[in-house]
């Protein structure tokens, strides 16, 4: 995929936060959630079936891409640069390649965030921004493989003990069923700078949240002192649409 640049009123990129895309990795993402919505093109589409199916790997053509200077780059957008499969050579090729590029800020977003502690992590710099994402508090293994939303949370509390001048953030996406007091907990446990919160966009019949509770967590939340970016996609569920 080349450079993309956003387009205004974006529903993932709400609010201007991210100017750009691209990702490097073709192939099936190692977490397989249900509800992703790159594989949903990937069956509608034979040229995204091509890309992101089979093992994940570089496409040599993307680390060729020009990223110039000055745009804030959401890194790995259709894939997981984190996740545990992605070979370290593929991980070693990408870093290269913004390395070439330092004048600009990376927005890396994983369901398997990298440890602060490793030494690969220090190529992430104090002005870029990284972040998980989290379904609910509890257990997703009937629509993810990817690690438990408390283990995302426990790897982003090490960034703020570890690295707190990295802006951390969390996208609560897509919204499913949650205990309030818990939820709460994890965002809390992460700390972040925003959280951006958005439902199923896919029609994948996951088990979602009343808006009452939803707008419970999100007043809690501003109680908390945290910044709440609602994506155009929770307009569903305010309206009752299930």
């Amino acid at each position: 995929m080349p450079l993309t640049k956003v387009k205004d009123g974006s529903n993932m990129y709400q609010g201007g936060w991210v100017t750009h895309t691209h990702s490097h990795l073709g192939g099936a993402c190692y977490h397989g959630c249900t509800y992703c919505y790159v594989q949903a093109m990937a069956a509608r589409f034979p040229s995204m079936k091509a890309r992101y199916s089979g093992p994940v790997r570089v496409i040599e053509n993307e680390l060729r891409v020009n990223y110039g200077s000055g745009k804030t780059i959401f890194i790995e957008h259709m894939n997981d640069f984190f996740a545990s499969g992605v070979s370290g050579s593929d991980v070693g090729e990408i870093w290269d390649h913004l390395a070439r590029y330092p004048n600009n800020i990376y927005v890396f977003q994983s369901k398997d965030p990298i440890d602060p502690g490793l030494g690969e992590a220090n190529e992430i710099r104090d002005c870029d921004m990284i972040g998980t994402t989290i379904e609910s508090n509890r257990g997703i293994d009937t629509v993810s493989a990817a690690p438990h939303p408390m283990d995302r949370a426990g790897a982003m509390a090490d960034w703020k003990a570890l690295r707190p001048s990295v802006t951390r953030f969390l996208t609560i996406e897509p919204i499913m069923d949650f205990d309030l007091a818990e939820m709460v907990a994890i965002v809390d446990r992460v700390d972040p700078l925003f959280v951006n919160i958005g439902a199923d966009s896919k029609g994948s019949g996951l088990i979602e949240p009343s808006w009452d509770k939803i707008q419970n967590l999100i007043g809690v939340l501003k109680m908390h002192g945290y910044e709440i970016r609602r994506k155009s996609n929770l307009d569903r569920l305010a309206k009752g649409g299930r």
